[in-house]
């Protein structure tokens, strides 16, 4: 009998290695492979292939198609603007509802300290500035006090991670982080609530348009590399 628990850590190698194959260009929108292509390259069987596509199929990265195998999910550029918009509007409205708490929240002054170190070299870099960039915009949501914008907003980050990690491989990207991050919270702490939702609004449009640029770049690299290699 199977051991289930190796089954599962199976499928969360293959789950993994796909999404990193996904997220890296490896594999790019459109590309199509069947089981087998997954279980000969990562050496698993088709159970636990099965298993990790069936999730990133669930995550939105991949889809099935019908007596034709698998497919990373072309890239749909409005779906991702529509996402941004709707995330716009909720940091909006958690920053007007921060500003009227009768206390400041203790979360605020934690990322004040987080994001106005003393000193550049303090800064954190490559995939911890975008886990902490998450971590900023989920925070302030969430130090709103409402638990349904919370709820939302997390599953619309988890839907936009795979494009927003982008924003942070080029160090000017990371340096405009910390400086409006800084800018949004020092309107925060004077009790400026649409001068901070206005900074706030501007700060992700910024990084909406470097992604998409980013993207576009990378998803043509690829493609480029692709055809080469045929």
């Amino acid at each position: 009998m199977a051991n289930p628990r190796r089954k599962e850590s199976v499928a969360d190698r293959v789950y993994e290695a796909l999404k990193e194959d996904i997220f890296e260009f490896r594999l790019i929108p459109g590309d199509r492979f069947s089981e087998g292509d997954v279980g000969t390259r990562l050496n698993a069987s088709r159970t636990p292939v099965r298993e990790a596509l069936y999730r990133l199929q669930r995550e939105g990265h991949v889809e099935v198609l019908f007596r034709s195998g698998w497919q990373v999910k072309p890239f749909d550029f409005q779906q991702v603007e529509e996402l941004y918009d709707l995330r716009i509007t909720l940091e909006r409205a958690a920053v007007h509802k921060i500003c009227n708490l009768p206390e400041e929240p203790a979360a605020l002054r934690t990322l004040v300290a987080l994001w106005n170190p003393d000193h550049p070299s303090e800064r954190a870099v490559g995939s911890t500035v975008r886990m902490l960039d998450e971590s900023f915009h989920c925070d302030l949501v969430a130090a709103a006090g409402n638990r349904e914008m919370t709820r939302i907003h997390r599953e619309i980050t988890d839907r936009l991670r795979i494009v927003r990690r982008l924003d942070f491989s080029r160090d000017e990207r990371i340096d405009a982080t910390y400086v409006e991050h800084a800018a949004i919270l020092e309107a925060l702490r004077n009790g400026q609530a649409s001068e901070a939702a206005d900074r706030l609004t501007r700060h992700i449009r910024a990084s909406q348009k470097a992604v998409r640029e980013i993207t576009m770049e990378r998803i043509r690299e690829a493609a480029a590399a692709h055809r080469s290699e045929q």
